[in-house]
């Protein structure tokens, strides 16, 4: 389905749909492939991508009443709920590895290097987990140009655009955000 000619059309598609949630259907079909794809690219399972997708909508739809208008393109706030909900779910699967490894003992015939292999392994969900935490607690600002610059991918000028701001500005809140997380992480 062909998106909205402009703004104005998607504000009107947005409103109609908090009017009657019937209509958030022309937002789905609109939107659908944009969030699949995204979600794909930071998932990479088929069967996770659509659990993921799906989650996305269903949030959307159950909280569409809250959405602003604030001129920014839709996609970009399903963007930032699937951001939310990938990183869910890497810090879910997460615990869960480090749940399963704690409860299963090692072979005492696994070689060094398996043992090794696991404890890198475990040392990465744990710094991961740890990074999606540390993000999590920082200023919505600093939270917000993190999400968009390394979960989405988009450039400097592209979140100056987004949130209206200069590319300086950016930058300094990039430049905080991960001092903030450097500093937290040693």
């Amino acid at each position: 389905m062909k998106g909205p000619e402009n703004q104005h059309d998607e504000r009107a598609l947005i409103e109609a749909a908090q009017q009657d949630p019937s209509r958030f259907a022309e937002l789905y079909e609109i939107h659908f492939e944009r969030v699949y794809a995204y979600v794909a690219r930071r998932v990479g399972e088929r069967s996770a991508t659509e659990e993921l997708t799906s989650h996305v909508f269903q949030q959307a739809l159950a909280n569409l009443g809250k959405f602003k208008w604030r001129g920014a393109p839709f996609a970009a706030w399903l963007f930032r709920i699937a951001a939310n909900a990938i990183a869910d779910r890497a810090n879910r699967l997460g615990r869960e590895a480090v749940r399963e490894s704690s409860l299963q003992p090692l072979n005492s015939s696994a070689s060094e290097a398996t043992k090794t292999g696991l404890d890198v392994d475990l040392e990465q969900i744990e710094t991961v987990s740890s990074v999606y935490r540390l993000v999590d607690q920082l200023p919505w600002d600093q939270r917000h140009v993190i999400r968009l610059r390394f979960a989405e991918e988009k450039t400097i000028r592209e979140i100056a655009q987004q949130l209206s701001r200069s590319e300086g500005a950016i930058k300094q809140l990039q430049f905080r955000a991960l001092q903030t997380l450097r500093a937290r992480l040693s």
